[in-house]
């Protein structure tokens, strides 16, 4: 009995079966959360220290209000690549 993904378990509970991925997708599907969570985890790392190093609390909002426009950014991006896999794109 193979895992689903949360994608798969999402699907079934809107009752929607939506479309069987296929080895590839699904490994593709597992290198794109690898290659995004590093990504995003790489922006903690480099980002908030400057936020909580800025003596300014005007600077450190400017400073969070970038790392969140970073992030969303990222899981938007991350989002429409996995749809993409999904549609065999």
């Amino acid at each position: 009995m193979a895992l689903k993904s949360a994608w798969e378990l999402a699907m079934e509970r809107a009752g929607e079966a939506g479309p069987k991925l296929t080895a590839e997708q699904k490994a593709r599907l597992a290198e794109l959360d690898k290659i995004y969570t590093a990504k995003i985890a790489e922006l903690e790392i480099t980002e908030k220290p400057k936020i909580a190093a800025a003596a300014d609390p005007e600077q450190a909002g400017k400073l969070s209000d970038h790392f969140r426009r970073a992030v969303q950014k990222l899981r938007e991006e991350w989002e429409r690549k996995k749809d993409e896999v999904r549609q065999g794109k």
